[in-house]
């Protein structure tokens, strides 16, 4: 459980550099950790990250495609969806629209 919780704060801390405004990928944070196959253990992170006592901008993550697929785990299905688009990012049909525009990248940024 160590070794999780090392990785899960990693992925905390790239997650909060994820500029307002912007999104990244599960997979792209994965990247910038070295795990590039762990795209699916940062979303279980994300997810945990709702007891932490320090905000994680966890809604600036999307998968691959700019789909809003981590919704559920925020307690409503629009949740995500009202946070990003707080930010001046659209969403239609639960995808991030411009999102190769709104990509921020860890590993370039």
């Amino acid at each position: 459980m160590d070794e999780n919780n090392g990785f899960f704060e990693k992925v905390y801390e790239v997650t909060k550099e994820v500029p307002y405004g912007r999104v990244t990928t599960y997979g792209a944070i994965a990247k910038y950790l070295g795990t590039g196959g762990s795209a699916r253990v940062v979303g279980w992170a994300l997810n945990s990250s709702r007891g932490l006592s320090v905000f994680i901008p966890a809604h600036r993550v999307v998968n691959r495609n700019g789909i809003l697929s981590g919704k559920k785990h925020f307690g409503g299905s629009l949740i995500m969806k009202q946070l990003l688009e707080n930010e001046g990012i659209r969403v239609e049909d639960d995808k991030v629209v411009d999102f190769e525009e709104l990509f921020w990248d860890p590993r370039m940024e």
